[in-house]
């Protein structure tokens, strides 16, 4: 019994763990284990780079395999000694659990194994049955494909994971920038700002939280994502290894989960912070003159016959027409326009008005219609804004000074009452073309002027 034992251990040893059979011709692998030198190879036919061991795994470095020629003189001997291996192999094979004979077809339909008795049966007539041998390399290869797709699947969502990672710490470093920038300007208008400050901070509290706990839920769908993708390729790796039988042997499960594995939804944090920008007036009418502040200068060739401008095209007043009116003037209205026009950007200007009666104060495309008697109006291309200085009696604005505010992108043209910093008046529409500043005296105000400035 003893010697059997032993008998059998030196039969495994002399045996091909790809094959299950007699060594041929045997290799020896950089971590020491022996192979048929065709099995070996054909196992590793369609790799690249390096080459598993199909024991241990061991990552070789390239196909070059040494000769072991005194175990292949060892298996020779092995190979004449009678033995029970044969019967032994047979009585270890899988039976048929309905015919209780060997398995020797594998049907492609069903994904399963089948002995000859079950090829005649009605459950499987007229299906593709084919050897277990040539099905086992057909879906060894189906299989190594697998492989290498889920590997590449694999190393992408960990570079999303990483990124979503990274974009949780990102967000927490831009929320604490603009929580920087935000006090920074509360320091300049701390009296106006206090509230608001401390609302717009708990804003960013609620959607820092939303979008952290957004990305924190959206890792751990990738990270068991990879963990499924981690055990799958570990599963498909190991049951290539495996012997013809047992590879195909529930088969049809890894298929399965391999259709039906969907990768998670990323989600994206774009963060907006214009949405966080509270209205221009606030955020201080100094710092807003100082940077978008512009020096304009009134064009004459566009102003209309009752329009006189000064010398220094600084000013405008209602005066007697002399001479021959223009050929580009606005005759329609008393009014004229700067010689510098507004394609983009951020600009501010500002005006004096000393007199009374009434003017108006905006901007008007490019090709604002000329010599017609239309009324200037947003739906012609003119967004202006009136100014009523009463000849007696209190007034909110006295003899004011107006800044303009023009917001091109955003399409907003914003007024300001320069004396007392208070916001008068806003226009919002959708600029295409160039826009010029517009300034108009009505017929009424003889009196009145209005004089480019160039500052508070």
């Amino acid at each position: 019994m003893a010697f059997a034992a032993s008998l059998a251990k030196l039969q495994a040893e002399a045996s091909c763990p790809i094959c299950l059979d007699h060594l041929r011709d045997p290799v020896t692998t950089e971590c020491g284990h022996n192979f048929c030198h065709s099995c070996i190879h054909q196992r590793w036919e369609d790799l690249r780079g390096t080459f598993p061991c199909p024991v241990c795994l061991h990552h070789c470095p390239d196909r070059s395999l040494k000769r072991n020629t005194q175990l292949c003189r060892m298996t020779e001997i092995v190979h004449q000694i009678p033995t029970m291996r044969g019967k032994r192999k047979r009585q270890e094979e899988p039976l048929c659990k309905k015919h209780n004979e060997v398995l020797t077809l594998f049907c492609e339909k069903d994904l399963e194994l089948l002995c000859a008795q079950c090829m005649v049966s009605s459950d499987h007539q007229d299906q593709p049955l084919i050897p277990i041998e040539e099905a086992a390399a057909s879906h060894r290869r189906m299989l190594k494909s697998h492989i290498e797709a889920k590997t590449n699947h694999l190393e992408v969502v960990e570079t999303l994971y990483k990124n979503q990672v990274q974009n949780t710490w990102e967000v927490k470093r831009k929320m604490g920038k603009w929580r920087e920038e935000l006090d920074n300007e509360c320091k300049e208008i701390k009296c106006f700002l206090a509230i608001e400050r401390n609302e717009i901070d708990n804003d960013l509290l609620i959607e820092e939280k939303d979008v952290e706990e957004k990305l924190i839920e959206n890792g751990r769908q990738i990270s068991y994502h990879m963990f499924r993708l981690s055990n799958l390729l570990s599963e498909i790796e190991e049951k290539c290894l495996q012997t013809d039988l047992d590879l195909l042997t529930g088969i049809e499960s890894i298929h399965n989960r391999y259709e039906n594995l969907e990768t998670p939804a990323i989600f994206s944090c774009d963060l907006k912070k214009g949405s966080y920008n509270l209205p221009p007036n606030y955020l201080g009418l100094h710092k807003m003159i100082r940077k978008f502040l512009v020096d304009l200068t009134l064009d004459p060739e566009t102003a209309h016959p009752n329009v006189i401008t000064s010398s220094d095209r600084r000013s405008v007043k209602y005066g007697t027409p002399s001479g021959f009116p223009n050929p580009q003037d606005l005759t329609s209205y008393p009014a004229v326009l700067s010689s510098e026009g507004i394609d983009a950007g951020r600009h501010f200007w500002a005006v004096k008005i000393t007199g009374t009666g009434e003017c108006f104060l905006g901007v008007c495309k490019e090709s604002f219609p000329r010599n017609t008697h239309i009324s200037p109006s947003a739906r012609n291309g003119c967004w202006q804004y009136s100014l009523w200085i009463p000849t007696s009696g209190p007034s909110s604005i006295g003899q004011p000074k107006i800044g303009i505010f023009l917001d091109y992108e955003l399409g907003e043209v914003s007024f300001y009452n320069l004396n007392d910093c208070s916001y008068l008046y806003g226009i919002t529409d959708t600029f295409t073309e160039k826009l010029m500043p517009y300034f108009s005296i009505a017929s009424s105000s003889a009196s009145l002027k209005i004089r480019i400035i160039r500052g508070k």
